[in-house]
């Protein structure tokens, strides 16, 4: 009987997203200010300032400037308040030490598991990349960057070589901003952009790690002939807490 019926199985419909906190709001947005260089290397950041900013009180900000400093893109020094990152040269040193080790085992796996998916997604960042140079977009033209080398670990099938990049990937964003003022560093950029786009195509992981060598060597020489740009940690800033 129709009284009787038991409706079973799941719903057709598409589950629906849950809203971001207003933390995790706020936290985006600052993210984004310090990436795309809205908020500056070195800038002193005031809780006050930036609830008043975004229209919000201090404990959303508060709790993104906890996160942030965790990702390392804010320093927070006793009695002196927050501060968007800078770095030594021996940080950025590091920093391309560690890209080196994790883009090339991620670069070897993703080419090994599957080139061709690998490829077709870099191809159509690449497309994009020339589009938003065409267009002289340079805030696309970044995102689209780190969208690049981010596809180097959704395609690697390796989840701790994806986290441990993921926890980096703002501070590498906002460098490869602050490195975008340099144009000649970011034509040859984009040229080992597509050198690498060719390789993995033929599916050649020694090639395309020659090359990721090259564009990894070179920002780390880029950054060392003028360190003075970024480099407040060389001039006596006091250890962050």
């Amino acid at each position: 009987m129709a009284g009787n019926t038991k409706i079973s199985g799941r719903l057709p419909v598409a589950r629906i997203k849950r809203p971001k906190s207003l933390a995790e709001t706020v936290l985006h947005q600052l993210r984004e200010s310090i990436v795309h260089g809205d908020l500056t290397l070195g800038q002193p950041l005031s809780e006050r300032q930036l609830a008043d900013d975004l229209g919000v009180s201090k404990t959303p900000v508060r709790e993104a400037l906890a996160q942030l400093r965790a990702e390392g893109l804010v320093l927070i020094y006793p009695q002196r308040g927050a501060f968007v990152f800078t770095l030594s040269a021996r940080e950025v040193h590091q920093i391309c030490e560690f890209r080196s080790a994790v883009e090339t085992a991620a670069l070897r796996l993703a080419i090994a598991r599957g080139p061709d998916g690998f490829a077709a997604e870099l191809e159509d960042i690449v497309r994009g990349m020339a589009a938003a140079q065409r267009q002289g977009d340079r805030r696309l033209y970044l995102s689209l960057d780190t969208r690049y080398h981010a596809a180097f670990f959704e395609h690697c099938g390796n989840s701790y070589l994806r986290d441990s990049y993921a926890r980096y990937v703002g501070k590498i964003a906002a460098l490869r901003t602050h490195l975008a003022g340099k144009p000649l560093h970011t034509k040859l950029s984009f040229q080992e952009h597509r050198q690498m786009l060719d390789t993995i195509r033929r599916g050649d992981a020694d090639a395309t790690i020659a090359v990721l060598d090259i564009h990894i060597g070179r920002t780390r020489e880029t950054y060392s002939n003028g360190i003075e740009d970024i480099a407040a940690a060389d001039k006596g800033i006091p250890e962050a807490s």
